[in-house]
């Protein structure tokens, strides 16, 4: 097998010009409390996964009143080992999230939190968020992210006993309305330390494309409506990826990835992330702030004879951030993110500037915007200068493959205000408007290096980025028994783009 350290890998960078100077903004919710993040030149990519479970998200003995906790009942590992393993496929970050049930807060406060805290000690390289799966109200699943600090422990018990629909037992089901998800998000966002929620497998029950199971258009825009500093995204690459892989390494014919049986998933994304002119992008449209993830969603591996890889052994999210707890949160908040699968990229840096031609990434007199923010520009029409960097690292992935970047796609759509439907899922502006491929950049070692001007921009817009080791120009729905390190994609978060009129 070839090894990556002897093959020169590119830096990607595009390049979009614009023609004078403009204002960079880093929210355009500001009233509803968003706060701009302040640049800072010491932040660098961090791999983290959101979405992890232990031996406490438990089974349930129903036999005795009330239900019984079965440790291992459903995730079977100990917190630590998730945070070993995560340290072995490379992250620095990640959330324990075990979900709930019967009385479950109490399993989270006296056996899960506990183990938190003993993983913290012993195995720090790897900052370790508190946090749960939860079971949202009228929803499917969230992660449910809580701050650092003395009281974490207290806050997720407060959100979960009084907001978690499966926490009641007996169970009537009255806690499963969308109104009391509304409470409990209007109760999060006046936390004095905010949480932060994604919702998690979003498509896992829609019965086809468009076709809406527990988690829907309408209900994403309530949540980011009434809490934008809390409900913040989604998952776009779901955990389970591993389901098409047997304990020896084989293929299933029959298996899936992400356990998206009705409605599969696209190159290993949900729908409504990887449809262009979908969901997603139908609420970039709105100009929100409503950012992607990817995740392992962790339980039982595949070499144990489960569907999940490690966290970190197939999907990483990447933050833009200082390693400090805070930072990370406020970095998933505001949206400088990218996602990837079986490490087809490590890095990803984009700017955004109006102003004069300059080299790749040297000093502008005229500010710039990165994933997450947004940029005013001058005037009413302006061509506009992008540059992006892009590492494909010369290295083995988990698989022991060496993927290589094929293309680069450079996405845009228009931002055209709030949607008159809030059940739209569609944004028929969105388009792809260059594909790059080697012939269009340079290599620099391990970075692709490109160049692209956007001609007289005169529309409120954003842009996004993605790209793939294959050779489909669109992400095709994943067949039963797909092998998902042959299908890999990676994903930017959106640069919003304001005209000045």
């Amino acid at each position: 097998m070839k090894s990556r350290l002897n093959k020169k890998i590119p830096f990607v960078a595009i390049t979009v010009l614009a023609a004078t100077a403009l204002t960079a903004q880093t929210f355009m919710h500001d009233e509803f409390g968003l706060k701009a993040r302040a640049k800072n030149n010491d932040r660098s990519w961090l791999a983290g996964d959101h979405h992890v479970h232990s031996e406490w998200s438990v089974g349930w003995d129903y036999s005795t009143n009330p239900p019984t906790p079965i440790q291992a009942g459903d995730a079977i590992y100990p917190i630590v080992q998730n945070a070993e393993m995560a340290r072995e496929y490379g992250l620095d970050w990640i959330t324990s999230t075990d979900h709930g049930g019967p009385n479950h807060s109490k399993v989270n406060l006296e056996q899960a939190y506990p183990e938190l805290l003993r993983s913290r000690d012993e195995v720090p390289e790897v900052l370790q968020f508190y946090g749960m799966e939860f079971d949202t109200p009228a929803a499917d699943h969230s992660s449910l992210i809580i701050p650092k600090g003395e009281n974490e422990s207290e806050a997720l018990y407060e959100i979960e006993t009084q907001f978690n629909k499966q926490e009641p037992y007996p169970n009537d089901g009255s806690r499963d309305t969308e109104s009391n998800m509304i409470a409990a998000l209007n109760h999060m966002k006046e936390m004095d330390e905010v949480p932060l929620l994604f919702a998690n497998h979003p498509s896992r029950s829609a019965t086809g494309e468009g076709e809406w199971g527990q988690d829907t258009p309408q209900e994403f825009r309530n949540w980011n409506d009434t809490a934008p500093n809390v409900a913040v995204g989604m998952e776009g690459a779901p955990g389970h990826q591993a389901g098409a892989i047997n304990r020896d390494g084989s293929l299933d014919p029959n298996g899936t990835r992400g356990s998206y049986d009705k409605s599969p998933t696209m190159g290993g994304y949900d729908q409504m992330t990887a449809t262009l002119g979908g969901l997603w992008d139908s609420m970039l449209g709105e100009g929100r702030h409503w950012w992607i993830t990817a995740s392992s969603d962790s339980h039982v591996n595949w070499r144990d004879g489960g569907s999940d890889f490690w966290p970190g052994e197939y999907a990483k999210t990447y933050v833009k951030a200082e390693k400090e707890y805070d930072d990370i949160m406020e970095g998933l908040r505001n949206g400088n993110v990218f996602v990837t699968t079986g490490d087809l990229i490590s890095e990803l840096d984009v700017k955004v500037q109006a102003g004069g031609r300059s080299p790749l990434f040297a000093r502008s007199n005229g500010n710039s915007a990165s994933f997450g923010e947004t940029l005013t520009l001058p005037g009413k029409k302006s061509d506009v200068n992008i540059t992006i960097r892009l590492k494909d690292p010369d290295a083995l992935n988990a698989n022991g493959d060496n993927p290589a970047v094929k293309r680069v796609d450079l996405i845009m759509g228009a931002v055209t205000g709030e949607a008159a439907d809030p059940a739209n899922a569609t944004n028929s502006t969105t388009k792809v408007v260059k594909r790059f491929t080697e012939d269009d950049w340079t290599l620099d070692g391990e970075y692709i290096e490109i160049s692209y001007t956007l001609k007289d921009v005169d529309q409120d817009s954003y842009i996004r980025l993605r790209g793939t080791n294959t050779d489909e120009l669109e992400p095709e729905l994943d067949e039963p028994g797909e092998d998902p390190w042959s299908d890999l994609w990676f994903y930017s978060n959106p640069v919003f783009i304001n005209t000045s009129k």
